[in-house]
């Protein structure tokens, strides 16, 4: 279902969601949050950096961090995260900022984004570039304080 979107204004480089539930480590990986994006289907199954403070629910706010294969830019398509329900593997929409070797990229929720490929930085990048990528496995979610 999808729920309606906050109207509060944040910083845009943070991403605001509903704690949905923690998946436990198993043989198959470590423990993961999933994080429900408001106005979206999205649930993002995220490695949480810290415990989580919230409770199955409730409304959080934090930064969905990931780290590229290879950051293209593309010229057509819209802002999305592939798949809606799981680890974020393949994310597509413009630069919305700059910060140190990491770029945030608004895919309909912010994402920072490290480029892993040794012939790229972030710095080779600007603001309002539109960029797809593939993510590595491994994507995290910190809750702000």
């Amino acid at each position: 279902m999808i729920t309606p979107a906050p109207t509060t204004k944040i910083d845009p480089k943070l991403c605001r969601g509903t704690f949905d539930r923690i998946i436990p480590p198993s043989a198959n990986g470590p423990e993961h949050v999933v994080i429900a994006i408001p106005g979206t289907n999205y649930q993002l199954h995220l490695v949480p950096t810290a415990p989580m403070t919230a409770q199955p629910g409730h409304r959080i706010v934090g930064t969905v961090q990931l780290s590229a294969r290879r950051i293209d830019e593309t010229q057509t398509g819209g802002r999305f995260v592939e798949p809606v329900f799981g680890r974020p593997r393949r994310v597509q929409g413009p630069i919305i900022a700059i910060e140190g070797d990491s770029i945030v990229v608004n895919a309909g929720v912010p994402i920072w984004v490290k480029p892993t490929d040794a012939r790229q930085q972030a710095s080779s990048f600007a603001v309002g570039q539109f960029v797809g990528f593939d993510a590595l496995d491994g994507g995290t979610f910190t809750q702000a304080p």
